[in-house]
């Protein structure tokens, strides 16, 4: 089994990273702050005025270490890397089945299933935490409602209405989340999803940490060769990596939503952490972020046994297994995609 690789978030602005000997020297005002191996590293993150010379570049992509560019408010612009690894072969079955919309339906069905089914884990979790201080007759009819979307994939259905019942189970997800915030209920509420701009707080802290996953699952695709522009579920779209957020739509609910409940309902993130401009778009300070990302890194170090593999894995490798799954199923190894879901 890969092992886990630590990410490098940069968020201070005005810092600059440099190449000292074998590891990463990130350099503040001209004074080194922080020194870590590349061999430690599986990625780094810069956000806003990060700035990286080309020898460090260079030296990173000949050790498997993406560079990705990103706002400060965390949207991705540019990615540094090396040689992209992976078996035209595969890649070459990825667009087929990628063209055959019953093919396509088949392992979209399979990924909207463990979307649903980790999204009805998420409100059963509340309802075992919290049962007092929810409404939980919503919760839990909503719970109810889920399973009967689970049972009505269990058929083939055209990849269009596949897409419908992923669409009407993410709105009666959405539609109780608001619910399962315990605490800061004046200062966190959330009425809908809505991005590009989030104009609330709890939809500020979803898509900061959307776009972590992002970056994770993008790469664990590449790292088995697929292409994480050709997706099933999410079709072609310029500038859209439509099978990253295939993969993604397994780990929202597990891993980014329930980490944001945690992150507010135990104050870890607090109102002033956050800010509405002019335009109502909502972004979050510098310390909130960092205390998200420290969250997010902590999380993932977690080992969780995998229920297809049955064996453990630190939480922020389950992207590349289900990354190796889907290039397993392509290949013919496996009959189906087998989504994660979380139990």
């Amino acid at each position: 089994m890969k092992k886990h690789l630590n990410t490098l978030f940069v968020t201070t602005q005005g810092a600059y990273l440099a190449k000292e000997g074998e590891t990463v020297a990130v350099k503040v005002d001209h004074e080194i702050v922080l020194r870590v191996p590349v061999h430690t590293l599986g990625g780094i993150v810069c956000f806003g005025q990060v700035s990286c010379s080309p020898y460090l570049m260079g030296f990173c992509a000949e050790n498997g270490v993406a560079i990705s560019f990103l706002t400060e408010n965390g949207r991705f612009l540019a990615k540094v890397q090396g040689p992209v690894s992976g078996n035209v072969l595969l890649r070459r079955e990825q667009y087929r089945r990628a063209d055959d919309l019953q093919a396509a339906s088949a392992i979209a069905r399979a990924i909207v299933t463990g979307k649903i089914a980790n999204c009805r884990t998420v409100l059963q979790r509340s309802l075992r935490d919290h049962s007092d201080k929810i409404e939980a007759d919503a919760v839990s009819c909503a719970s109810q409602y889920l399973v009967h979307s689970i049972r009505r994939l269990q058929c083939e259905h055209p990849l269009d209405i596949v897409r419908g019942f992923e669409g009407d189970a993410a709105n009666t997800y959405f539609g109780v989340f608001n619910h399962m915030i315990t605490s800061q209920k004046d200062i966190f509420i959330f009425d809908e999803r809505n991005r590009r701009p989030p104009l609330d707080n709890v939809n500020c802290l979803l898509s900061f940490l959307y776009t972590l996953l992002m970056h994770d699952v993008r790469s664990a695709l590449e790292s088995v060769g697929l292409d994480p522009a050709v997706g099933f579920l999410h079709r072609d779209r310029p500038g859209r990596y439509g099978l990253a957020l295939d993969i993604m739509e397994e780990f929202r609910p597990f891993f980014a939503d329930r980490l944001a409940l945690s992150l507010i309902n135990l104050c870890q993130v607090q109102g002033k952490g956050f800010s509405q401009k002019e335009s109502g778009a909502v972004l979050m300070n510098d310390d909130t972020r960092k205390t998200v990302l420290v969250a997010y890194q902590k999380r993932k170090q977690e080992e969780i046994l995998h229920p297809f593999i049955n064996e453990k894995v630190t939480i922020g490798l389950l992207p590349y297994v289900q990354a190796m799954l889907m290039a397993r199923h392509l290949r013919g190894d496996l009959d189906c995609y087998p989504p994660f879901i979380w139990r």
